[in-house]
């Protein structure tokens, strides 16, 4: 199922099918943000800003805000 990395759950895993490379930046993609990669959410912050996450296995927090410019697909449980 597509979906964007601000719309997964504590727990779920995905892979990045797509992201708008205008909007991301450099750092994010140098640490992993690339196509193909897998992304699981490891913890939502109280008010939902910001995400912690595991992508490609380097441990980073993003913001709402450029969480929902990636699009991925998620893995079944």
């Amino acid at each position: 199922m597509q979906t964007t990395v601000d719309q997964l759950a504590i727990g779920d895993k995905a892979i990045i099918t797509d992201f708008d490379i205008d909007v991301i930046p450099l750092k994010l993609i140098e640490m992993g943000c690339l196509t193909g990669n897998t992304v699981e959410i490891l913890q939502i912050a109280p008010f939902g800003d910001p995400l912690f996450l595991n992508m490609n296995d380097c441990h980073l927090s993003i913001r709402l805000e450029t969480a929902c410019k990636i699009r991925v697909e998620t893995i079944k449980k």
